[in-house]
């Protein structure tokens, strides 16, 4: 008698665990040992304490939680924690003290010129106070940056500069990188002025100066054909060689945006409190 073959039984579908926060998540005993997935749970959990720090979730001055209590809430080790600590600490942000604990510097402290804490700083929404501050800083270096710049500007300065601009004039509307755009002016400025100290400076703002640049044209948008000029005559002065016309015109145009960004957030806030009921 021919013997029949069972079909085999059907295929136990495994429900694949839900992917975790790395923060938040326990890593497996293989993944424990890659040095790269290790760093990832300590910078992003140094990112995490960077914006509440920045944010004063933990204001200046006070104590964070124990240890323990971090662990508990971040489900981290106390390797992973210590690490995190070591990259604000560098930053500026937090000083540990030996039977005291770990706490947060005073923000005159802060390396405000740290990427990663100018980030910070940007993610939990400026404050005029700090727009304030970042103009004041470009009052300082863009106007005199120009000036060199226009003092004996080479044909790649001049062709930089202008490439920048027309794209600024080709994204007006909005269909296109116009901050990117307005970006590249200025660091094209920056780099002209041959002072490789400016130069540096300008890569050190970058983010900085990326978000000064969406606040002010968020708050021009229905004079930036007055802005696109101000830039216009800014190339102008340098292309013509004319240092103190190029150092004026772009103290103007540092002087306007600064009013476009306030603009913008007083027009935010606005919004906020009409959303708020208040």
């Amino acid at each position: 008698m021919k013997r029949v073959s069972k079909p085999p039984p059907p295929a136990v579908k495994r429900r694949r665990a839900p992917v975790a926060d790395v923060v938040a998540s326990r890593p497996s005993s293989s993944s424990r040992t890659d040095p790269a997935f290790e760093r990832n749970i300590y910078s992003q959990l140094a990112g995490r304490l960077g914006q509440e720090i920045v944010s004063s979730v933990y204001p200046a001055g006070s104590l964070l939680p124990s240890a323990e209590a971090m662990c508990a809430r971040f489900s981290v080790s106390r390797t992973a924690l210590r690490e995190a600590y070591s990259i604000l600490s560098a930053k500026a942000l937090i000083v540990a003290r030996p039977k005291i604990g770990t706490r947060v510097r005073p923000k005159a402290e802060w390396n405000l010129l740290d990427p990663e804490v100018l980030a910070w700083h940007l993610a939990a929404t400026p404050g005029e106070h700090l727009v304030d501050e970042l103009f004041d800083l470009r009052q300082m270096v863009e106007p005199p940056a120009a000036a060199l710049a226009a003092a004996a500007p080479s044909r790649e300065t001049v062709r930089k500069i202008d490439e920048a601009f027309s794209r600024m004039e080709r994204f007006k509307t909005g269909e296109g990188d116009l901050v990117g755009a307005d970006l590249d002016f200025h660091m094209a400025i920056l780099e002209a002025s041959g002072n490789r100290f400016l130069a540096a400076l300008g890569g050190l703002i970058h983010t900085a100066l990326e978000c000064s640049f969406q606040l002010s044209w968020r708050g021009a948008q229905r004079i930036r054909d007055d802005r696109l000029l101000q830039h216009h005559e800014v190339f102008e002065a340098i292309r013509d060689r004319s240092p103190e016309r190029a150092r004026e015109r772009m103290a103007t145009l540092l002087k306007d945006s600064i009013g476009d960004v306030r603009e913008h957030l007083r027009l935010r806030e606005e919004e906020a409190r009409s959303r708020a009921g208040v």
